[in-house]
């Protein structure tokens, strides 16, 4: 058995109403200055929860402008008004923007490094603040993470710092702030916890520390998330789908995606594509692509997600495939490329740069070229 590091927060809270526990949290670990990172959505919703916090005599501060995947400019003006403030705490609070953001706020605040130094692996030497991480999504796992994913838009792709110093001190779950999500935002996130865990149990460095959670994570979530796209106030299925992609954030730092991740940056990176999208867009084509090298591994993927058992691996793996595809559908996501505007034309150009995701290729379960990927860009197209 391969050795493997599980990078963890330190305290996770999760639980429906956990985060009126959050004040407590706060002022018992010592914090007064809060620096908040959220959205304008978010930040319209959660008034209250600021109110609360400021009711405890915590100094708060909210930069309610992360309205989008974000770009390194983006970042930077986000890191200006945060050394202005001088928080002793940096909170992420909304989906993966800006809770990505925040993580490397807090990473960065002490001017140690810039931004472009620490794209890769391990490259971070430190985070001298504390992170707190609260989603109001159940999908890109940031909370529990040690990964964060910028914009270089002079590159147009999308660029991931992963250390362990990007792990929050702090992640506090609470289905409850999931219940306002509209539904293509249910779908889009969801889509992706899913994928998170697929891909970490379908991996060259699948670890049976982090299958327990990468298939628990697609129970929940393939027997809940379409409940949660039709009813957002059907509080069960939130709690599934959020604890769901808790077990894929959980499987991020130590197994980490593939394929399906990589093709999908570059649309991101051009075209704006939501990033959970992106991934419903290709991850049928990609997985069949990759069905030869692990047949068994998707079989019980298709098993978690409720198909029966066929007469061999591979045919229970092809339900699962058509099982995805259907969940896709009933979820309002767009099915083809075309669908999101990407121009045909632009298809090679494509397939070259998804080949830069090198971190995320080498986990795949098969080599993939740079025809394979066109190839793939085409199916779904």
């Amino acid at each position: 058995m391969n050795p493997i590091i599980l990078q963890q927060p330190k305290r996770i809270l999760f639980g429906t109403g956990c985060i009126r526990q959050s004040a407590d949290e706060f002022t018992t670990a010592g914090w007064n200055r809060l620096f908040v990172i959220t959205s304008p959505q978010v930040a319209d919703a959660q008034p209250g929860l600021f109110a609360q916090w400021r009711g405890r005599g915590l100094a708060v501060e909210v930069f309610r402008g992360v309205d989008r995947e974000p770009e390194i400019a983006l970042f930077e003006q986000v890191l200006a008004a945060a050394r202005a403030f001088r928080p002793d705490v940096v909170l992420g609070l909304g989906g993966g923007s800006p809770l990505d953001v925040a993580k490397l706020v807090a990473a960065l605040l002490d001017g140690r490094q810039a931004v472009r130094e620490v794209f890769g692996i391990g490259l971070l030497r430190g985070r001298g603040t504390p992170l707190i991480c609260i989603p109001t999504t159940a999908g890109t796992g940031a909370d529990v993470s040690p990964n964060a994913i910028l914009l270089d838009e002079a590159e147009r792709l999308k660029k991931g710092v992963v250390s362990p110093h990007l792990v929050p001190d702090m992640a506090i779950c609470d289905p409850e702030l999931t219940v306002s999500m509209p539904p293509a935002v249910t779908a889009a996130t969801g889509i992706d916890a899913l994928v998170h865990c697929m891909e970490a149990y379908a991996n060259q460095h699948a670890h049976p520390t982090v299958d327990v959670y990468a298939l628990e994570g697609i129970r929940r979530i393939g027997r809940s998330m379409e409940a949660a796209v039709r009813d957002g106030t059907d509080r069960a299925a939130r709690a599934d789908v959020m604890l769901g992609a808790l077990y894929g954030g959980l499987c991020l730092g130590p197994v980490n995606t593939a394929a399906v991740h990589a093709l999908s940056y570059p649309l991101g990176g051009e075209y704006r594509v939501p990033h959970g999208v992106a991934n419903s867009l290709l991850m049928p084509h990609v997985f069949r692509f990759n069905l030869p090298a692990m047949p068994e591994r998707y079989a019980d993927i298709a098993v978690a997600l409720g198909c029966p058992r066929g007469a061999d691996a591979l045919a229970t793996a092809e339900a699962g495939l058509r099982r995805l595809v259907e969940m896709s559908k009933n979820c309002g996501i767009p099915q083809r490329l075309r669908d999101v505007k990407v121009p045909e034309s632009d298809l090679p150009r494509l397939a070259q740069e998804s080949m830069k995701v090198t971190r995320l290729l080498k986990n795949n379960p098969r080599a993939l070229t740079a025809a394979d990927a066109e190839k793939i860009y085409r199916a779904a197209f």
